[in-house]
This record gives C-alpha cells, sequence and structure tokens, in this order.
C-alpha cells in the first residue's frame, strides 16, 4: 500500500498544478490553431508541443538542474547552494529569486552543485541553451529566408524601401507607449522589456526571439507566440487598417510594370547592403549579416546545393529546434501573468501602428512620385513575408481586377526585413549589456 501510495504522490496527476493545466489547455489550443485552422502550423506546433512537454508535473524538461533542486527542495542540497550564492535562507522560492540574481560564478557554482546531487538540465533546457541562448537559432533561420528572399522588386523600383523604414514606426511607438504605461503605474515593464515587445510590430518572428532572448529572455515566450500569432492573423488584421486610410480612388490605382532588374545588381546588392549598414551600425551585424549570405548564396548560382540546403533541410530542422526551445519558456509560473495579457495587447498596436505607418508613407510617395504609387502597398511594409504582400495584392483586386500588386508589394516587404534588422540592431545596441 505505501508503494501504492509513493507511486500515486509522485504522478504527475497528483503534482499538477492549476497554472499548469491551464497552460495545458493554451498549448493545446495553440496546436489547435495550427493544425485545424493553418496558422503558422511550421512554429505553433513545435511551440505548442514544447510547452505541452514544458508543463508536464514534476518531469522538469524545461529547467535547469539547479532550477530542479530548488523545486525539489531536499534540504542538504539547498543548503549547498545557499552556500554557494552566498546566502543563509534555505527557502527554497527565495533562494530561487537569489539564485537568477547571482552573478554567473556564483550560478554555475550553484549549478555544480545541483547536478552532483544528482540533477540534470532537462532536455528543453538543453534545446534552448544551444538553439536560443547562444543567438544560433534565429540567425540559421534568417540565413535560410535571405536564400528564399529576391531583392528584385525593390531593387526596380527603390523608393519602396521608404515603406519598409516607415512600417519600423510600430516598434518605435510601442516602446515609447510600454514605457508609458509603466511610468503610470499600469504595468511593469523595463526599458529593455519594452524595446523586446516593441520588436513584435515588425510581424518578424525571428528578429523577436533574437531580441527578447538578448534584452528580456523571462518575456521570450510570450513575444513569441505574440509575433508568429499576429504573423497569422495578417489577413485580419490588416485589411480594415487599409481600409481606413485609403479612398476607394487610391485603391483601383495600377502602377508600371516594374523593370527588369540584372543578375549583377542582385549580387552586388548584399554586399553593398551589408557594408553600408554593418559600418554604421555593426549590432545589426549579425541579422543582416546572415540574411545577406543567404541571399548572396541564392544569387551567385555557383553553390546552388547550400543555398537548397539553406532554404529547405536546415531551415526546417532549425525551426523545429527553434519551436521546442520558445515552447519551453510557456511553463505555468513564467507564462501565467499580468505582463502576458500586456505583451499581446502592446504586440498589435505595434503591428497595427506599423501597417498605418507603411499605408501613410505609400499615400505620401503617391503624391511627390513621379509615377503613381497604390498606397495599399505601404501595409507589406511589415516583414511578414510574403503574407503582407498577398493582402495587398488581394485587396487590391477587390477594387481593381486588373490591379495586380504582388510584385511591386514584394519591394516594401523585403524592405522591411531589413528595416526590422535594422531596429534590432539600433535597440540592442543602446540597451543590450
Amino acid at each position: 500500500m505505501e508503494q501504492l501510495l509513493s507511486l500515486w504522490q509522485g504522478s504527475g496527476l497528483y503534482n499538477i498544478t492549476g497554472g499548469q493545466f491551464v497552460m495545458i489547455a493554451v498549448c493545446l489550443g495553440l496546436l489547435y490553431l495550427a493544425i485545424v485552422k493553418g496558422f503558422e502550423p511550421l512554429l505553433l506546433v513545435p511551440i505548442g508541443f514544447g510547452g505541452l512537454l514544458a508543463n508536464i508535473p514534476e518531469a522538469g524538461l524545461a529547467m535547469s538542474a539547479v532550477e530542479q533542486a530548488l523545486h525539489f527542495a531536499k534540504p542538504e542540497v539547498l543548503a549547498g547552494i545557499a552556500n554557494a550564492v552566498g546566502s543563509n535562507t534555505l527557502d527554497p522560492y527565495e533562494l530561487s529569486r537569489i539564485v537568477h540574481e547571482a552573478k554567473p560564478s556564483a550560478y554555475q557554482a550553484a549549478q555544480l552543485i545541483a547536478q552532483d546531487a544528482g540533477y540534470s538540465n532537462g532536455m528543453l533546457y538543453s534545446f534552448y541553451s544551444v538553439a536560443i541562448a547562444s543567438g544560433i537559432a534565429p540567425l540559421v533561420i534568417f540565413m535560410g529566408v535571405g536564400a528564399m528572399t529576391d531583392f528584385g522588386p525593390l531593387l526596380a523600383n527603390p523608393k519602396t524601401l521608404f515603406l519598409g523604414a516607415a512600417a519600423q514606426f510600430g516598434i518605435f511607438a510601442t516602446v515609447i507607449g510600454a514605457v508609458g504605461l509603466s511610468a503610470m503605474g499600469i504595468m511593469d515593464f523595463s526599458i529593455e522589456q519594452a524595446a523586446a515587445i516593441g520588436i513584435i510590430g515588425g510581424a518578424d518572428g525571428p528578429t523577436s526571439i533574437y531580441v527578447a532572448s538578448m534584452l528580456a529572455p523571462e518575456l521570450l515566450g510570450a513575444i513569441a507566440v505574440a509575433s508568429y500569432s499576429y504573423m497569422a492573423l495578417v489577413p485580419l488584421i490588416q485589411p480594415p487598417i487599409m481600409r481606413a486610410l485609403t479612398t476607394p480612388e487610391e485603391r483601383k490605382i495600377e502602377m508600371v510594370q516594374l523593370r527588369t532588374v540584372s543578375k549583377t545588381e542582385k549580387i552586388v546588392f548584399p554586399l553593398v547592403l551589408l557594408v553600408l549598414v554593418a559600418l554604421l551600425l555593426p549590432d545589426a551585424a549579425p541579422l543582416l549579416g546572415m540574411f545577406c549570405f543567404g541571399n548572396l548564396m541564392k544569387e551567385s548560382g555557383v553553390v546552388e546545393r547550400l543555398s537548397d540546403t539553406a532554404q529547405n533541410a536546415l531551415i526546417n530542422i532549425t525551426t523545429i529546434f527553434l519551436g521546442l526551445s520558445v515552447g519551453s519558456k510557456l511553463m505555468a509560473e513564467k507564462f501565467l501573468a499580468l505582463e502576458t495579457l500586456g505583451i499581446l495587447g502592446l504586440g498589435i498596436v505595434a503591428f497595427g501602428i506599423g501597417t498605418g505607418a507603411g499605408v501613410l508613407m505609400a499615400k505620401l510617395l503617391n503624391k511627390v512620385s513621379k509615377h503613381p504609387v497604390n498606397p495599399l502597398i505601404g501595409s507589406a511594409g511589415v516583414s511578414a513575408v510574403p503574407m503582407a504582400a498577398r493582402v495587398s495584392n488581394k485587396l487590391g483586386l477587390e477594387y481593381n481586377p486588373h490591379n495586380f500588386l504582388l510584385m511591386h508589394a514584394m519591394g516594401p516587404n523585403v524592405a522591411g526585413v531589413i528595416g526590422s534588422a535594422v531596429a534590432a540592431g539600433v535597440m540592442i545596441k543602446y540597451l543590450g549589456g
């Protein structure tokens, strides 16, 4: 009987908390949206499944060795950890706070004590350490995105670069908004957290994850879920904003056919882009460097095997581990907080402002440009490639069946990717470290 009782007390059903139950339901909801509704399935499936694994009671899959030791709270182990971080308390919750605020050397000492006591890093924690904490996974994905990108529409119509730049206004406006909410006592976000939240407005998942891992790793799960959710909802979020800011006549504007871009231009552009931006803003070099490298492999035509690997096998493998790693941050005690609602709310505001700023910039270009510019392509300045461009094209066809805006919208869409990488570099330069 004692053995049966011990088995029951060690089971997940006995130890499950209300928060874990809620998060399991949330993760099942993410899987439903991905599988049944088709919302960003490539990311939401591994994120949702990673969240399920992270919230299995007593498994500790998303915990480090020292976190597991603190969770099980054996007195002799707690005493060793407390000694390592220079504390006298044996209260697991207070000690946990002290450990996470300790210097890296003290934290490493506590980690070694936990490992000597028989605890080990959880599977998802190891994935996170390798894929995201190191910054590798978002950079590899950016390389793959670069290998799938065509700069032709941007080179054929360089002024669309302004549309991609304007769409980044949502990022900085949201940072100001988050700081304002904190100043009024409504939310409690640091400037670093506000910057990480603002990047959601760029509608660029890898960039959001990269910046969050650098500036606010404690908010990574909520930021990643918000970013990819809003990317999937582009066809629902953008059209009302586009209609509100344009007239029926503007939506019917037909643009002149784009010129043919030479192969030489396509090869030289990523090199010039990287050198110019990296010299001015070195902190943008990692993201933009991998993006330009991937594009150079594609356009050069001499490394087709490498380009194909970057576009397919490598980006797919990385996406799996990136998603599972993000899912590890969906633990109940970290995700179920008032700040999460703030992140979701500020994220959609950032996305909306970015969309609106792009449309307004396109309206301005239409006034001053020699050739007509349909304001609908301005919304594609957010870097949700190619969904935002498809939305511009679809809305244009609704008002003019002969108005094909897809290639015109790809210019600002690609410019948005560049803009979000530059914005990320600015945030990291002034707030990182």
